[in-house]
């Protein structure tokens, strides 16, 4: 019998050519992969956002399906194929923070299991950001949802004015948070003609680096209210005297704590000239607004003619629309990361910037592996 011949590898698999443009389309796919771009909400008022987002990067919103169920479970429908593309969920909060937080969990999993390559979620406003402290024997719940998040699939999230900047340690992957002052500082400039007469108030001392960041760059004065009504913590309720004191008890010498004198509220107070000027108190967070009417009041007796209230999330929570309204507040400025439609309706007083423009760069250059330093230009720590 002849001997067999033994071709080269090459010489064997010689005959063969690929389709034509199939070269081109490979070199394509492993030079860049696709993203795409999904809402992870089940109302329709909550996807205005993500619209907004798509409309400027130019591409289709993702093909999905969320819904509750009869018993109120949460389900998500992935319609489209996303193996190796970056994925990008939009989730904006609603009043029922607690479904909003499932969904995104359960669209990430989803997107997990179905081979994307990164899941990156845009969350403007962070859900139980305020919880970011140890509070007496409370825990710290967004440290609780930064390790949910990591464990359904997220390898990246931007998100914008995190209530508390150390948030960010809580997370196993990279956080990117934006900052929406150059927004409001616009508006400050293009919608308040006389806005060279206003001071920035921050209505607590814990607020004033923010307020003093927006007053050098506005080159305005700065005024502080001190004295705003604190929390009050009663430690005889909480069980911190419990066992309870034994009266011939033994007590090492050392073992005794000095006495600490008790809190006493201060008078409220103004730092700062506001007599005749346009008021302008700037926070992160406007959610319960008794506050801020507190503070407008005291600034109307000051002499302050004008009062606008600048904050990014607009919560404004319960009763917020008829309080604001009631109030000497003549402006409430906020920006759309929370939905707040009816609130609107409720208070004409309230006015919305859009900063879908910094959300939609930033998925851009996360896409192309481009530095984000270009969207923290003239941007301050303490903003």
């Amino acid at each position: 019998m002849p001997r067999k011949l033994l071709l080269p590898y090459k010489s064997v698999f010689s005959h063969f050519r690929a389709p034509r443009g199939l070269h081109d389309s490979l070199a394509m796919n492993a030079a860049r992969s696709g993203y795409r771009v999904f809402s992870a909400n089940s109302t329709a008022a909550c996807t205005e956002l993500a619209k907004r987002i798509t409309e400027r990067l130019g591409a289709e919103l993702g093909k999905s399906v969320v819904y509750q169920e009869t018993n109120g479970e949460t389900r998500v429908e992935i319609k489209e194929s996303v193996r190796g593309q970056d994925i990008f969920i939009i989730q904006t909060i609603p009043r029922d923070v607690n479904t909003a937080i499932m969904e995104l969990l359960i669209m990430a999993y989803a997107l997990k299991t179905s081979c994307a390559r990164n899941i990156i979620g845009v969350i403007p406003y962070f859900p139980y950001s305020k919880q970011s402290k140890m509070r007496k024997r409370g825990s710290i719940v967004c440290k609780l949802l930064a390790s949910m998040l990591a464990k359904a699939g997220l390898t990246h999230i931007i998100t914008m004015d995190l209530h508390q900047k150390e948030i960010q340690g809580f997370f196993s992957f990279p956080v990117d948070n934006l900052r929406a002052s150059p927004f409001l500082l616009q508006y400050i400039q293009e919608e308040i003609p006389d806005y060279r007469n206003a001071v920035i108030v921050a209505k607590s001392p814990d607020a004033a680096k923010r307020a003093q960041s927006y007053a050098e760059r506005l080159r305005l004065g700065l005024a502080v209210i001190h004295g705003e009504a604190q929390c009050t913590e009663q430690d005889m309720d909480d069980g911190r005297h419990s066992p309870p004191m034994v009266k011939n008890a033994t007590v090492h010498p050392g073992l005794e704590l000095p006495l600490m004198m008790a809190k006493e509220k201060p008078p409220i107070t103004v730092v700062g000239d506001v007599g005749g000027r346009i008021a302008i108190i700037v926070d992160d967070i406007i959610d319960d607004v008794e506050s801020f009417v507190a503070a407008a009041e005291i600034l109307k007796e000051r002499g302050a003619y004008k009062i606008f209230v600048m904050a990014t999330h607009g919560l404004l929570s319960a009763d917020a629309p008829r309080l604001i309204e009631e109030s000497s507040i003549d402006e409430v400025v906020v920006t759309n990361t929370v939905p707040h439609e009816v609130q609107k309706l409720q208070c004409p007083k309230i006015k919305t910037v859009d900063i879908s423009l910094i959300l939609s760069e930033a998925i851009r250059r996360i896409h192309n592996g481009e530095s984000m330093a270009y969207l923290f230009r003239n941007i301050t720590v303490d903003d």
